[in-house]
């Protein structure tokens, strides 16, 4: 790293003549945060280790959450444990989407692809598309998750599980995240990104693009084919052919 600049809470990072933009969380206050989302319900859609980490680290933060997820499954089960409540802040998935104006779609790769037909009527103008892993919309003719026109999609990729996500949010730490915009209606989308990023638990989110998030984890950083990759593979021939 040759050089940082930076104005507040956003830094651009020389790396050996790449430049990286950086956005940290000393930006976004707590009371920042909630002024911001004070109008907003963030519909988080899958419950597994990402739903459970940013869901209530966004909580904590005393942002309004609601959970969708299958009534009666172990992710409804485990959300119940950790305190969300059927009716209240605990839906199916159709009904927490109709309630949130951003809609957090972490569910698997596989399941958003095979829910997409029934999730996509649900994602109405002016709602925003959140997703942790750009996979299914860089892949959108494969998936089929193609994102209405009318709405902000956003990413935040967090740089561990949602266990570490979690771990290091209650030890008062953030961790490192992608942040990109792959629509921005609008013209808000980058700071609204920032803001959820920061909201579930980032300390440091480097600005990127879906598409090389999506490469960044299906190849390693040398460049050689990761695990990942034949998941991946092995998924689109399993769902599409």
């Amino acid at each position: 790293m040759d050089k940082t600049q930076g104005v507040r809470g956003v830094k651009t990072l020389d790396f050996a003549g790449t430049k990286e933009t950086v956005y940290e969380r000393s930006d976004w206050p707590l009371a920042k945060l909630q002024e911001y989302f004070k109008n907003d319900t963030l519909a988080l859609i899958g419950y597994g280790s990402q739903g459970h980490g940013q869901g209530l680290n966004a909580r904590d933060n005393g942002l309004n959450v609601v959970v969708g997820v299958r009534e009666g499954g172990e992710s409804w089960r485990q959300a119940i444990q950790d305190g969300w409540v059927p009716g209240k802040t605990l839906f199916s998935i159709e009904e927490a989407i109709k309630k949130g104006t951003i809609v957090m779609n972490l569910l698997s790769d596989a399941a958003q692809s095979q829910t997409w037909p029934k999730i996509a009527p649900l994602i109405t103008k002016g709602k925003t598309l959140y997703f942790s892993h750009g996979f299914s919309v860089v892949y959108k003719d494969d998936t089929h998750v193609v994102p209405p026109k009318d709405v902000d999609v956003i990413l935040v990729a967090p740089k561990g599980s949602g266990r570490t996500v979690r771990t290091l949010f209650k030890e008062g730490r953030g961790i490192n995240s992608s942040v990109a915009v792959w629509q921005d209606v609008t013209g808000i989308a980058k700071e609204k990104a920032v803001a959820i990023g920061v909201a579930v638990g980032s300390g440091y989110l480097y600005e990127t693009t879906f598409e090389k998030e999506v490469y960044s984890d299906l190849y390693g950083e040398r460049g050689v084919v990761s695990r990942s990759f034949f998941k991946k593979r092995c998924l689109l021939t399993n769902l599409f052919h």
